[in-house]
């Protein structure tokens, strides 16, 4: 595909699958030939710029989120198109693989000389998961980093909570665990954009969302005198979430959260 002089046939099927690969982690925004990373897809596959940005509005006219918002996209998606769609939300994490595999053979295509990604041994904790430090290969780097582009960039970089947008304090949190629902561990839908505080009392189920995207906080946490927690957390109480640009909140999602996580329900 790097080989192409700048293609104008039919795009293939792991083109497509690069460019809806890309279109989850860009903003909605930035969806322009100007973007640098848009820019550097097209190298790789031998397209222009502009026949990418193309590409990527003609996957937003697929996206419920955004046509449901009266946001304006590229209608003339193809049955590929739909294809690759349909095959992302059937099996978001194989195809995150796939994609990074298939960006990655190409990029060591157009410059033998670059150091390729190998092992990655980092010690790390992470509760939403194992709550065991371990040994993380670049496979789970890979899934780890498109699930957190793919949330963030949704929420437009800030926590849909608190509208905090330092993105060293946010959070790409799951509503089902990561260990509970293998399917759904790369699903953007399965994700909210949190500040770390916010993320920590969801997972603990202190608080959590209804169908209507209406945060309920825990009577236990709306009984607390501590004044953290009277400033920051009880004022959420029956406040709306600011929703994604794209890939909202599935109801079944927070239908779990609600009945197995949060702790008001929560049979002890």
């Amino acid at each position: 595909m790097a080989n192409e002089s700048k293609a104008t046939g039919r795009w293939t099927r792991d083109q497509l699958k690069l460019g809806f690969h890309l279109y989850c982690q860009l903003p909605f925004g930035r969806l322009h030939q100007r973007n640098p990373e848009i820019v550097a897809l097209a190298s790789l596959i031998g397209r222009t710029p502009s026949a990418v940005a193309m590409k990527l509005c003609n996957f937003a006219s697929l996206d419920p989120s955004i046509t449901g918002s009266g946001r304006q996209a590229l209608g003339n998606a193809s049955a590929l198109d739909r294809e690759i769609w349909n095959a992302f939300n059937a099996d978001w994490e194989g195809l995150a693989i796939e994609c990074a595999e298939l960006r990655g053979k190409l990029e060591a295509a157009a410059d033998p000389a670059a150091p390729q990604p190998g092992e990655v041994a980092e010690d790390v904790t992470d509760a939403d998961h194992t709550g065991e430090s371990r040994i993380i290969s670049a496979t789970q780097r890979i899934k780890q980093d498109f699930f957190r582009r793919a949330v963030l960039s949704g929420y437009r970089g800030r926590c849909c909570m608190s509208g905090l947008s330092e993105a060293r304090l946010l959070i790409a949190s799951h509503i089902v665990p990561w260990s509970k629902d293998p399917k759904n561990r790369l699903n953007p839908s399965n994700g909210l954009c949190l500040s770390s505080i916010h993320d920590r009392a969801f997972d603990q189920g202190l608080i959590t969302l209804s169908d209507d995207f209406e945060v309920i906080v825990s009577g236990e946490f709306r009984r607390m005198k501590d004044p953290f927690v009277s400033m920051l957390l009880k004022p959420l109480h029956g406040t709306r979430i600011t929703l994604p640009e794209r890939f909202a909140p599935k109801a079944e999602f927070l239908a779990h959260h609600r009945e197995t996580i949060f702790i008001d329900n929560r049979s002890w």
